[in-house]
């Protein structure tokens, strides 16, 4: 609902400018990751104005900007079921884990209404192929079917998904900060270039890193044999 969307985007916004962060995980409370939009406020969104629902709808959009544009990854850990924009929020993410169980769909069709504000970040993670059938038809669909076409990058049973968080935080945990933050950059950004952007953009984002701080710390670290300054021990999510 509209506060949820207010919460979730004052909370990533602040979360923004924490330059040593290496990883936010996203997940739901209970057995759905995100069920959609709330029942109650797609009631009210009948009544008010097309401007009004404009304003609604740019409020969403805000939100699914700034997970997308978080500097760190975001590991989305989808618990169960997700539905409408809550698959924004796992196409928004870096790394998705889900369970087995979890079932999706695109289900706004059957509302008559479509998946409008989250279709940038769906069609990108999953393709237009997929996006034409899936958008039309509103089916549900496994979390298998996720993992085949791209939404999620790991689909693992009920009682091994803190484990399988936990290990790709901890794959986290020992890379570099800022060098995180470029590399989740360079998968953004690069495909869209020309050949000359991009060997312009990419020769100058090394050049950077190589004199940069991390940079001389994880050569000096792997040449002396040590652990780099970054690296933290591994901790239990902080939820």
């Amino acid at each position: 609902n509209t506060r949820m969307i207010q919460e979730l985007l004052a909370a990533f916004t602040a979360l923004s400018t924490e330059e040593q962060l290496h990883a936010v995980v996203l997940t739901g409370e209970g057995r759905s990751f995100s069920a959609g939009a709330d029942i109650k406020m797609m009631q009210e969104t009948a009544t008010l104005t097309e401007e009004q629902n404009l304003h609604d709808a740019l409020q969403l959009a805000d939100l699914m900007y700034t997970i997308n544009a978080l500097p760190c990854p975001v590991v989305a850990r989808v618990n169960g079921t997700a539905l409408g924009g809550g698959i924004g929020l796992i196409a928004t993410s870096d790394i998705a884990i889900a369970v087995e169980s979890a079932r999706f769909a695109f289900s706004e069709v059957k509302l008559g209404i479509a998946p409008a504000v989250i279709s940038p970040y769906v069609v990108r993670k999953i393709g237009e192929t997929h996006a034409r059938g899936l958008f039309v038809t509103g089916e549900r669909f496994s979390a298998e079917r996720a993992l085949r076409i791209g939404l999620v990058h790991a689909v693992v049973p009920q009682n091994y998904l803190d484990e399988a968080v936990q290990s790709a935080l901890n794959e986290l945990l020992n890379a570099a900060p800022q060098a995180i933050r470029a590399g989740k950059t360079l998968a953004m950004n690069v495909a869209e270039m020309t050949y000359e952007q991009a060997r312009h953009y990419t020769a100058q984002m090394i050049a950077h890193l190589r004199t940069s701080q991390e940079g001389r710390e994880g050569l000096s670290a792997f040449l002396e044999k040590r652990d780099p300054s970054w690296q933290t021990q591994p901790t239990k999510i902080d939820k």
